[in-house]
């Protein structure tokens, strides 16, 4: 087992102390980096670039290079798992993924299975080639998509603007419903116990849709689902605990009941008071976020003051892994992004907060 070198991202989770707030960012490699274009040319596409173990290392590693993160994650998608169950996954040029045969009756939700971990190979070869690559340099988070977020990607077929599917699904079938939700938790223990086993050292679920559902139907259609998964991980590996982060978008007023869902830590997006979440639940879990993708799209200086402003509300100690609200547009100037990383080391390491 290779020795890590900065292991900080890890002991914050951990809510143990640390020289400096630890940063890291949803989607870093990606479009917005020229090499990484460069690179997914010769790929071909999207998923071709997924499936080549060695484009796929050279990818996730960019971000380390350039910026000096705190943390790598696994370049994949969180569609490949109902790509493996038959849906058939493919990009639509300029209308993002879309499934050739997603759920649309009864029949389809019987007939839905376990996917064989096999199919899902390639992300697993991943994930080993991108630790050696890694070396020790940092930690590698594995991730996947909640069951609520992949069960609106294969009902609806795609991206939606109104999930009228899978909302028409919950309200006249939720028993179909919770049948694709059971199934698909299942699916994504196992394929997080696989990353694991292949050397992720933390594992981040992604419920980018979660925020859609009521006050009432969130516990019942997506947290329960995410605390299956949890309760069915992996946690201790290469003699060191893997730590879990929960991120739902939208899911501020349900932080307390997601710090008791067994993670350990809470991803928040942009809209959350990061010093007021840390009130509510700083006791039981690390803090992830909270910069607003979009801010990225203002001046250096203009970065720098959202980075200092963000620290600041979050307050002294451990606990808090700096991060954005939720992915990096493909639009972003990597020189802010390059400002972003600066800030958050110069301003998270001085003996006292800054004052704004």
């Amino acid at each position: 087992m290779t020795t890590l070198q900065n292991d900080i991202f890890l002991r914050t989770l951990a809510k143990q102390p640390v020289s400096h707030t630890p940063v890291w960012l949803m989607r870093q490699a990606g479009r917005y980096l020229p090499e990484y274009r460069a690179v997914r040319a010769r790929a071909g596409g999207f998923l071709d670039l997924c499936k080549n173990t060695e484009l796929a290392t050279e990818v996730t590693l960019q971000p380390i290079d350039r910026f000096g993160l705190d943390a790598a994650i696994l370049f994949s998608d969180i569609l490949t798992v109902p790509d493996a169950m038959g849906l058939g996954l493919y990009f639509a040029e300029g209308e993002g993924p879309k499934f050739a045969r997603p759920l649309q009756s009864e029949a389809d939700i019987a007939a839905l299975q376990l996917p064989d971990m096999a199919k899902l190979r390639y992300v697993f070869d991943a994930v080993s080639s991108i630790r050696r690559a890694l070396n020790g340099r940092v930690p590698l988070i594995g991730f996947a998509g909640s069951p609520f977020t992949l069960a609106c990607y294969m009902v609806e077929g795609g991206g939606s603007k109104e999930f009228r599917q899978i909302k028409t699904l919950l309200y006249r079938r939720p028993e179909l419903l919770h049948r694709i939700l059971n199934i698909t938790a299942q699916a994504v223990t196992a394929y997080l116990n696989e990353q694991i086993a292949a050397g992720a050292q933390a594992v981040q679920i992604f419920d980018t849709w979660g925020g859609l559902l009521s006050d009432a139907a969130f516990p019942e259609f997506s947290l329960a689902y995410m605390r299956q998964i949890i309760s069915g991980l992996t946690r201790e590996h290469e003699d060191r605990r893997v730590p879990v982060i929960l991120f739902t978008k939208g899911g501020g007023q349900w932080l307390e009941l997601m710090a008791e869902s067994g993670a350990d830590a809470l991803g928040l997006d942009w809209t959350v008071n990061l010093g007021r979440a840390r009130q509510r639940v700083g006791s039981q879990v690390a803090l992830q976020g909270n910069f607003d993708p979009a801010a990225l799209f203002g001046t250096p200086e203009s970065v720098r003051a959202e980075v200092r402003r963000i620290l600041y509300s979050y307050g002294e100690g451990s606990g808090h892994v700096f991060n954005l609200g939720h992915g990096i547009s493909q639009h972003t100037d990597p020189e802010n992004v390059q400002a972003l990383v600066d800030a958050v080391r110069e301003y998270s390491a001085r003996p006292t907060r800054p004052s704004i």
